[in-house]
């Protein structure tokens, strides 16, 4: 305790964005009132999942969250085995799989801590189906099960899901606090970090975005292609477009192999049936990250053409790409406003084409061309 009377839980002063949340947990496990299911709301990037880590940090630690001991660290790495962590593993939502899994493991005691925390993130992607197997769960948990779910509104939740958690609202982070959020933690400079949040929107998968050389690369690509798509003829754009995916698809190499291994590691203890679900999961995973990954390099274009839309504007506001701010010019100076928002209209084109599962690489060729010919409008539409 504090001269004040107030408990000190170390891992909540990581929320310096969200006092209010800060203060309502440390309320929480001050008067020993924590509720058995809370649902997080908020915009993508308002620290959601890092409010989650915290609590989970002062549920399982021994020392009440102190933030350093092993049990915090193995939280922050997501590796706690009494801390689950659940995203949807499909592109439409959540799977009963997934929900199922989940209520089977409720029933079993905690391995290493006194409670259990279930964190599942995008819990507006739980479909009918999988909410309302859930339901009862939530309704009548163990005592030692505490269930955290994120999502962006109460609206875009199951109302019975809704109504059997405590709902805990996060404001918006402003531009300036979300900058601030990822220069504490990184080495990058302001420019980078502020790409970064262009591309991801959130604090701490800017920062991810920042440690992989990788997505850094996709970026720049990117950003080459559509800064050449006027100089270009059309079977360059398409090599571009090649480049690209080929690049998004990189990481997913390595994952394959390891999956590849584990498999063929437990191919002999498994049932057929165990292994055919195994590997649909496998091909399911895959296929997320490598959609997810060509969002990311959509959203790296769509940045730098607002940039370029601003110069067309004249708009005296610094833009966020100024390590690419001659390709940003070159593009201004070739083309009007019209055009660039006839670009930013193929991007949306492609992200909705993405979500409905066309292919990543015709999703590109696509788009490249679009850009092009909407960045050389003719004078018609000047």
């Amino acid at each position: 305790m504090t001269k004040t009377g107030k408990t000190q839980i170390p891992a909540f002063e990581t929320l310096h964005e969200q006092p209010r949340v800060r203060e309502f947990f440390r309320r929480a496990f001050e008067q020993r009132r924590l509720s058995h299911a809370y649902l997080f709301v908020g915009a993508p990037g308002s620290g959601k999942i890092a409010a989650a880590e915290a609590v989970a940090k002062s549920i399982v630690c021994p020392h009440g969250g102190d933030g350093t001991c092993e049990d915090c660290i193995r939280v922050s790495h997501h590796t706690h085995p009494d801390v689950h962590w659940y995203k949807p593993q499909s592109a439409s939502g959540y799977l009963i799989g997934q929900v199922r899994e989940i209520i089977s493991d409720v029933m079993l005691a905690p391995i290493k801590a006194q409670n259990k925390v279930y964190v599942l993130d995008r819990a507006d992607l739980l479909r009918t189906e999988a909410a309302n197997a859930l339901l009862k769960t939530i309704e009548e948990p163990p005592r030692d099960a505490i269930f955290i779910l994120c999502a962006r509104s109460t609206s875009t939740v199951l109302p019975t899901i809704c109504s059997r958690c405590q709902v805990v609202p996060f404001r918006t982070l402003s531009e300036k606090d979300a900058l601030s959020a990822v220069m504490r933690k990184t080495v990058a400079s302001q420019t980078e970090a502020r790409v970064a949040l262009a591309v991801i929107g959130t604090p701490s998968r800017a920062l991810d975005f920042l440690a992989s050389p990788s997505r850094r690369e996709v970026r720049r690509l990117m950003v080459e292609a559509v800064g050449d798509t006027l100089r270009c003829d059309s079977w360059d754009i398409l090599g571009n477009a090649r480049e690209i995916v080929a690049e998004v698809k990189i990481p997913l190499g390595t994952l394959q192999r390891a999956q590849e291994e584990a498999l063929e590691t437990h191919k002999d203890f498994l049932e057929k049936k165990v292994l055919k679900e195994v590997e649909k999961a496998n091909k399911r995973e895959l296929t997320v990250r490598e959609r997810s990954g060509m969002m990311e390099a959509l959203a790296a274009a769509e940045s730098l053409l607002r940039d370029v839309l601003v110069r067309c504007e004249n708009i005296s506001e610094p833009i966020v790409n100024e390590d690419v701010a001659d390709v940003v010019d070159r593009l201004a100076s070739r083309t009007y406003t019209r055009g660039v928002i006839r670009a930013l209209a193929a991007i949306q084109e492609a992200s909705f084409n993405l979500e409905h599962m066309v292919t990543p690489q015709l999703v590109v060729e696509t788009m490249l061309l679009a850009i092009k010919e909407a960045l050389t409008c003719p004078p018609l539409y000047r």
